[in-house]
């Protein structure tokens, strides 16, 4: 049983707990009704809000549509002011730009290009929407006078500006080609940067608007002009400045390139000045014709349309072109004449040219890439009338080399080398210059299938093959010519002349080894020809010698007397000794050994074989009492005999 006073307490808190629950229920109670009454009050002001939002919207609407169409009927109103604005200045432009046109473009090409456009666009108004009036056919004129214009200040400004290069700056150009190539810019300034600037904007306009290409022509007909120009003013600087001090370079920059002709090739003798001066003049024109062109076209392709510029350099280098192919083509005939005339130092002015064309034909045919086939196939012709003249000229040099008459008169009375042997020996030794380009003039002339494609050992082979071919014919004909001399050891001295100074020849160049890429025994087989020749010299003293030759004197008794006819035959042989002697050394003190050594040697072996008879005879004979007079037939000691044969083939002595 829970005891009173706990049950009391309990009661008591309950009761608490109860109050507290009703006075928050009362609260409650309260809250809600504040609450329904706020929300009343809320829906109320919300209804009168909306009612009032539908008068403002039934009112301001009208209002809005109506202000929407004033601003459109405004906008329109400034579109048809402006519109009017913009008629009405195609009307005031002819005016407005005709002063300008008339006065032209120099000086203010801006302002005068913007007047055009303004007029362009007036004439494609009119055209559209008034064709029929009087203010088309003034802009329509106005635009015309001033396309003339803009095309007349073309025509000015590349004729006042277009300058010849210098001969001077042209061979810089091509002697410091690789320096220069490097350079963004072209190498010439062919004219100056804002002439240049206002010449592509008159250019571009001309295209764009003018719907002309009149100018192209004029432009290509300038351009071309100059570089003509330019070309032969370079050939003249050559003419005039040979006279003086040779062919003249420029030493501005250093030559970076072997096949590229900047300094004066080493003179060979029997050529004409004049002609090395043409040559030269002309190589250099052709290499300062690639470069010249190169850099024409840099220029060209800035001003002239994509589509018009290949045909328009065609155009511009022709008359260059022609006046180089047409000036090659009188090297080839002046050449023609001269192997007519057997003048083959005077052909070897093609050989340096047609070397330096086959060496620019890659530069050629670069430069001319796209344009017509004709152009093209210009520099192709003219090499190949090169090559076919060459091939003559060293076909004719050899048949002449064998075919040289045997003219008595031309023969040379002291048995010295020939003219012809010099002039052949000069001339193979002049082709060692041009190997490639003398061994390419052969291999052109060849039928065989091999020598389409022919390679350059096969060219080589058939130089060697030709060189030799000439040395064949050149031995043939001094054999010939030989027979000319009565006497049979001025025959034989004339022979060892001629083969000793082809073999001294052949030896100090490279001839021999051309020789022997076909002739392996080509030395030997000269050395054994001059040792010949000297035997047969040799022979030529056995009628001396022979007098008193052991095998032809009388044998006797020392101390036993001799018989009459036994001196008899001793002052025979002392007198046909002396006389052969005198009159072999009268006549063969005027004949010719060029050679030193050749001659000391020959002369040397000739002495020892007279000295060592004579001795021997003399010693035999000298004391023998043959005659009364013995001074009469003892006419020379040993030594004198050898003084007297030290002065063979000396003419001076």
């Amino acid at each position: 049983m829970i005891p009173p006073q706990e049950a009391s307490a309990r009661r008591r808190e309950i009761e608490d707990k109860l109050k507290q629950e009703e006075e928050t229920l009362f609260f409650i109670r309260d809250s809600l009704e504040k609450s329904d009454q706020l929300t009343k009050n809320m829906v109320s002001i919300l209804s009168s809000f909306e009612s009032r939002l539908m008068k403002l919207e039934n009112s301001i609407i009208p209002v809005h549509k109506q202000t929407e169409n004033l601003q459109r009927l405004q906008e329109n109103v400034e579109k048809t002011l402006s519109c009017l604005d913009h008629v009405i200045s195609y009307y005031h432009v002819a005016s407005d730009t005709e002063k300008i046109i008339k006065e032209g473009p120099t000086g203010r090409l801006e302002e005068y290009l913007g007047s055009m456009a303004k007029i362009q666009k007036a004439v494609e108004y009119f055209q559209d929407n008034s064709p029929d009036s009087p203010e088309l056919n003034k802009v329509k004129l106005l635009f015309e006078r001033g396309k003339e214009c803009l095309e007349s200040e073309f025509r000015s400004l590349m004729t006042r500006h277009s300058k010849v290069v210098s001969p001077v700056l042209i061979l810089d150009l091509i002697s410091g080609e690789d320096e220069l190539e490097v350079q963004e810019e072209g190498p010439l300034e062919h004219l100056p940067e804002g002439v240049l600037q206002d010449v592509i904007r008159i250019s571009r306009w001309l295209v764009e608007y003018g719907r002309n290409q009149d100018f192209m022509n004029v432009y290509y007909q300038i351009r071309s002009s100059q570089l003509d120009r330019s070309l032969k003013g370079l050939k003249e600087h050559f003419r005039k400045s040979s006279s003086s001090s040779g062919v003249p370079y420029s030493p501005a920059i250093p030559n970076k390139r072997k096949d590229t002709p900047t300094k004066k090739p080493t003179k060979r003798p029997g050529r004409d000045d004049t002609l090395d001066v043409e040559t030269d003049a002309y190589i250099h024109c052709v290499s300062a014709f690639v470069k010249l062109a190169q850099s024409e076209y840099q220029l060209l392709m800035d001003v002239i349309p994509e589509h018009h510029q290949k045909k328009t350099f065609d155009s511009l280098i022709q008359d260059a072109l022609d006046g180089l192919m047409l000036e090659g083509e009188n090297i080839v005939s002046a050449a023609r004449k001269a192997i007519i005339r057997h003048d083959f130092s005077a052909v070897l002015t093609v050989f340096p040219i047609l070397r330096h064309l086959k060496q620019t034909k890659p530069e050629f045919d670069q430069v001319l890439q796209g344009t017509a086939a004709s152009t093209k196939n210009k520099l192709p012709g003219l090499i190949t009338s090169m090559e076919t003249v060459g091939a003559k000229a060293l076909e004719d040099f050899a048949d002449n080399i064998k075919n040289d008459p045997d003219k008595e008169y031309n023969m040379p009375k002291d048995g010295t080398v020939h003219e012809l042997t010099s002039n052949a020996i000069l001339f193979l030794q002049q082709l060692l210059d041009f190997q490639e380009t003398a061994g390419a003039m052969l291999a052109s002339q060849e039928t065989s299938s091999s020598a389409t494609s022919y390679s350059s050992e096969f060219s080589k082979r058939l130089l060697s093959t030709y060189i030799c071919k000439v040395l064949g014919n050149l031995q043939l004909n001094l054999l010939s010519k030989s027979k000319v001399y009565e006497d049979p050891a001025l025959s034989a001295i004339f022979l060892h002349n001629n083969y000793n100074y082809i073999l001294k020849a052949l030896e100090k160049s490279e001839l021999i080894q051309l020789v022997a890429v076909t002739q392996k025994t080509a030395e030997r087989s000269y050395r054994e020809h001059i040792e010949q020749q000297i035997q047969t010299y040799q022979r030529s003293w056995l009628k001396v010698t022979d007098y008193i030759a052991e095998k032809n004197l009388p044998v006797f008794q020392p101390g036993v007397k001799l018989r009459d006819k036994e001196r008899q035959m001793i002052k025979e042989r002392f007198k046909g000794f002396n006389d052969g002697l005198e009159e072999l050394c009268k006549i063969q003190k005027a004949w010719a050994i060029p050679d030193t050594e050749q001659r000391d040697k020959i002369r040397q072996a000739q002495k020892n074989i007279v000295r060592e008879t004579y001795g021997a005879f003399l010693h035999r004979y000298g004391s023998v009492p043959f005659t009364k007079n013995p001074e009469k037939y003892i006419k020379y000691r040993v030594e004198q005999v050898g003084d007297m044969i030290d002065r063979l083939f000396d003419t001076s002595a």
